[in-house]
């Protein structure tokens, strides 16, 4: 099974998973979603979905100088994040107990 495309239904999830805790900047949530187990994600897929959160409302931005090069630029959940991650995590679930139900192996009475 071609893993890269589950991970492009959900990545807007995953971003703001990885965000739940504590905001970060691009390569730090591309970190956080690899280390997770999350390995095939791509540096412009994490970039691109930051922005259309943003755009969709879902995350602040704030950007922090650094002495080690450019400045970095921050994202972080907002109230409407937090919201649409519990919504978006209600529907994976639900999803998901549904594929396990699929592919349990039935027992035979």
């Amino acid at each position: 099974m071609d893993t890269t495309q589950l991970l492009k239904g959900v990545l807007d999830l995953a971003v703001l998973a990885a965000l739940r805790d504590g905001d970060g900047y691009g390569y730090d949530i591309l970190r956080r979603l690899r280390a997770a187990g999350l390995d095939e994600v791509g540096d412009a897929s994490v970039y691109g979905t930051l922005r259309r959160l943003f755009a969709g409302g879902f995350l602040n931005t704030y950007v922090v100088p650094s002495d080690e090069g450019p400045h970095r630029k921050y994202y972080g959940l907002n109230a409407a994040g937090h919201a649409e991650l519990q919504r978006s995590g209600k529907v994976w679930q639900g999803f998901a107990s549904t594929m396990d139900d699929l592919l349990r192996e039935r027992e035979t009475a």
